[in-house]
């Protein structure tokens, strides 16, 4: 703050001579000596607690605008701070395998299961993914694929309105792998991808429910009576009614009318092995009236 401050001010000693010339003033107006230095004495002291006034209210705005800089300046330093954490929180969000705490375990001697980066995609969003890629040839394809070694890259894909947009080649299925759906799998193709699966699942962190539901409903078909019946219709039902009842189940997860896969419905059951009857029956219906006459 500029000037001095009047509340260090000393009052005059007006019966000096360094005010005689002030006095002399007002005795000609008719005061004696002692009014006159009374009487100046008076007006120094007015002008003087008019001035510790200003004095007073100078300081206290620029106190004001002090803490209001030095609040603003806090603010500011506040949101750098905030906007630090967010950006790193951000990065260890964005990359949760670099950020993860060291699990102080032996190095496990199960053999390395590496699906194609379109599964693992799939799987870490929970969404339906064919078991294919969890078979000896889906892992052997992932192996080969070039997408998996740069899952990042972009590729253009087209888009319902007719024009391209750019995706991670990791959510594309690699257009050179023929990936067999679920019902046409074999039975040992099945048994080699769902558990597979399963480890999968818990690798992606998969609620221990939905584990749990299908480790039962993949052990109820393997268990069924119709999976060794000599009718090949009822085991390949199996697989159909598998196939069928997993994309309805993840196209239901999450919805107020969901249900569990657990017990197999034998009514869709016996559905799915009469739909594998028609389809036979309308395909050697078709070979018969090639053949005939």
């Amino acid at each position: 703050m500029q000037g001095d401050d009047p509340n260090l001010a000393v009052r005059p000693d007006f019966t000096s001579d360094e005010h005689q010339e002030a006095c002399q003033q007002l005795i000609i107006e008719g005061l004696t000596d002692e009014q006159a230095a009374r009487t100046l004495s008076s007006l120094w002291t007015i002008s003087n607690n008019a001035a510790k006034a200003e004095w007073a209210d100078r300081l206290e705005r620029e106190t004001a605008e002090r803490l209001r800089a030095e609040e603003a300046e806090e603010q500011r330093r506040q949101t750098l701070r905030d906007e630090e954490e967010a950006a790193r929180q951000e990065e260890r969000k964005k990359n949760q395998n670099k950020y993860a705490p060291i699990r102080r375990a032996a190095v496990p001697s199960d053999p390395v299961i590496l699906p194609s980066q379109y599964a693992t995609r799939k799987l870490k969003a929970g969404e339906f993914c064919e078991l294919f890629y969890f078979t000896n040839r889906g892992l052997d394809d992932a192996s080969k694929s070039s997408m998996t070694t740069n899952p990042e890259a972009l590729v253009m894909m087209p888009a319902a309105d007719g024009l391209h947009t750019f995706v991670p080649a990791g959510a594309v299925r690699d257009s050179k792998t023929v990936v067999t759906k679920d019902e046409n799998l074999s039975w040992e193709e099945f048994n080699e991808a769902a558990p597979r699966m399963i480890s999968a699942m818990r690798v992606h962190d998969w609620p221990q429910d939905r584990v749990d539901m299908f480790i039962a409903f993949w052990s109820a078909l393997q268990t069924h009576r119709w999976r060794h019946a000599p009718d090949p219709l009822k085991q390949r039902a199996l697989l159909l009614y598998q196939a069928q009842q997993r994309r309805r189940w993840h196209l239901h997860a999450g919805s107020a009318d969901s249900w569990s896969l657990e017990t197999i419905n034998e009514f869709l059951l016996v559905e799915a092995r009469e739909d594998l009857f028609n389809e036979q029956r309308a395909q050697q219906t078709t070979i018969a009236i090639q053949v005939s006459p």
